[in-house]
């Protein structure tokens, strides 16, 4: 078993008065000790109860927002929230479907990315570099723009301050 120990004890095993056998008495899960605790296995408190108060992660959402460009064979998609493995589907049907001469990426309100994110990213580089056409990022911050520093990838991107200046580029 994967580091788990061999020993759990299941809650119907558990001793009446110990900590574990009170904490579904009583509801009271803040005051719970899991150190106190020997024979509560912490792996498997989720399944043992599943009423304890353990929240999921928040999904990530992104939007984007595609507009014409200011010049004709130009496109703009404005990108809000985090570029990461969850949201990044869209981003690449949008890119993959976009026929422009030249995309520009709003990265103003974007606050990071993952590796996910990254690939996105390079993925629409290559689709844009094989039909011979252009990409510019715009508004990355220093967290995303280190991201593509340090993935060794910043070198395939062309990046500008606003909009305005990527169009007239």
């Amino acid at each position: 078993m994967s580091g788990l120990p061999q020993d759990s004890q299941s809650p119907s095993s558990l001793q009446e008065g110990s900590p574990a056998t009170n904490l579904g008495k009583s509801g009271d899960y803040a005051k719970l000790n899991l150190d106190s605790c020997p024979e509560i296995n912490p792996a498997l408190t989720i399944q043992s109860w599943p009423q304890a108060n353990i929240l999921p992660m928040p999904q990530d959402v992104l939007r984007i927002e595609d507009q014409a460009g200011s010049q004709a064979g130009q496109r703009v998609l404005r990108l809000n929230g985090a570029l990461v493995m969850t949201t990044m589907f869209e981003f690449q049907s949008m890119v993959r479907s976009d026929t422009s001469n030249s995309l520009i990426i709003d990265f103003t309100n974007v606050p990071y990315v993952d590796s996910a994110g990254i690939g996105a990213l390079v993925g629409a580089y290559v689709t844009r570099q094989h039909g011979g056409r252009r990409l510019a990022l715009v508004g990355v911050s220093e967290r995303i723009h280190n991201a593509l520093k340090v993935t060794h990838v910043e070198q395939f991107f062309r990046f500008f301050d606003s909009v305005s200046a990527a169009e007239a580029a």
